[in-house]
């Protein structure tokens, strides 16, 4: 008789991860990482297919058409996104990059012996449409068991609400399929796919390695502080996002102003990105205003240690190794990974009340500084004494660490990958 502790391990299979990218930091790359780490400890095997990649090359294939970022795939976007009809000559584009795409995938499955497919993101949000299209006809076609991890979907972007392909978004965003199995990182995306396509999901929140702590800081992580201008003895408040108004960076500005500290200095990790600088100048503007030390590091950021123009280069992980606090107060995210990071790396943490966050993570009674939407004296004062009180802080981080450790770490995505591939290969335990 098997017991609840003797679970065993299925046969190794391969897995086909398919986006428009895998490369670089966003949600979708880092995340596929950890579920191929994983499915390795399983035996499984993981290849690649993108329009983008900084993985193996001998277990990836690139299909430049796959990728946003293609001349093609954005002339696409300009005609279908923000009109409401589309024409014959879109209609005909679409569908012959979407027959190459999906002539491409024939060849990913054989060349690889893909046995599941593990689709992220690519049929939920209509980044590449031939794309997500070419897969829809794909597994239609091939019955081949596809997990279909969902991290947006396009009824959560305002770019997507008026759009000329409604006929294509019922099809393929998600697909209704039944060797499809889909996945989803947070309850309010599980009920809305619910809702609107009358399909159940398994919810696999974004996770990290809690079981192996971040390494101790080396000489090297060590002169960040002073490479972006700060002094010892200087309190750097990090807000680990780019510039974008939903990140609510105004707020954070107003904690530093509300502080009446000249030692407390806000550090904002990344640049604003192709969304327009004008958030960026009345960000300065405010801080300018309001007397706060604020400073941009993206210069410093960097995917990988090493040198950029003469420059000494950090990871993100760096800069959260010398940080003293995080601010993250956003009007609304995905899931919140930099919230699960700030766990992950002992800091304590400020963090607006969005919604993911009340429904998905607050009831894990994590020790965290809260907001509603606007700051008050009581919440200064509460960072006020995280600050000052080397022992309160370090209890709470540490209390942050073990319940990460148990609700976002990789023990949870285990579990549920196992079953994921289990019900997509039709494995059984003896």
């Amino acid at each position: 008789m098997s017991t609840s502790n003797s679970n065993p391990i299925p046969p190794g299979h391969n897995i086909g991860f398919v986006s428009t990218r895998f490369a670089g930091t966003d949600g979708v790359s880092l995340e596929s990482a950890k579920w191929a780490k994983v499915l390795l400890a399983d035996n499984h095997q993981s290849f690649w297919y993108a329009g983008k990649l900084d993985r193996n090359p001998h277990r990836s294939m690139l299909a430049p058409h796959a990728h946003f970022r293609h001349p093609d795939i954005q002339y696409i976007d300009s005609r279908v996104f923000g009109k409401s009809r589309r024409g014959p000559t879109t209609t005909d584009i679409i569908q012959s990059i979407s027959r190459h795409l999906r002539t491409s995938l024939y060849e990913f499955v054989r060349n690889f012996e893909i046995s599941v497919l593990c689709v992220e993101n690519a049929l939920c949000i209509p980044m590449n449409v031939p794309l997500g299209l070419a897969l829809t006809n794909f597994i239609a076609e091939t019955g081949i068991p596809t997990i279909a991890h969902h991290h947006d979907f396009y009824w959560e972007r305002d770019r997507f609400a008026i759009n000329a392909i409604g006929d294509y978004l019922r099809m393929a965003f998600p697909p209704t399929l039944p060797t499809v199995q889909h996945v989803t990182i947070n309850s309010f995306a599980q009920e809305a796919l619910s809702h609107r396509r009358g399909v159940a999901s398994v919810l696999v929140p974004n996770v990290l390695d809690f079981d192996n702590p971040p390494p101790k800081p080396t000489e090297y992580v060590k002169s960040f502080r002073k490479d972006i201008g700060l002094e010892e003895d200087d309190i750097m408040f990090l807000q680990p996002t780019r510039i974008v108004p939903r990140k609510g960076i105004e707020h954070s500005i107003q904690l530093l102003a509300e502080m009446h500290n000249p030692k407390c200095k806000l550090v904002i990790s990344h640049e604003s990105g192709d969304e327009g600088e004008e958030y960026a100048n009345a960000l300065m503007e405010l801080a300018a205003k309001r007397g706060v030390d604020m400073r941009i590091a993206s210069d410093r950021i960097s995917e990988m240690r090493g040198t950029e123009d003469g420059k000494k280069m950090y990871t993100l992980a760096d800069a959260y190794s010398q940080a003293d606090f995080i601010t993250y107060p956003s009007s609304h995210e995905g899931f919140g990974n930099a919230l699960i990071e700030a766990f992950y790396y002992k800091k304590p943490v400020l963090v607006n009340r969005y919604s993911i966050f009340i429904t998905d993570i607050e009831p894990k009674n994590f020790h965290v500084i809260t907001m509603n939407g606007y700051l008050t004296s009581d919440v200064v004062e509460k960072v006020q004494r995280v600050i000052s009180d080397d022992e309160y802080r370090n209890q709470l981080v540490e209390k942050n660490y073990e319940l990460g450790r148990r609700f976002f770490g990789y023990s949870v995505i285990k579990r549920k990958l196992r079953t994921l591939v289990t019900e997509a290969t039709g494995w059984e335990s003896p």
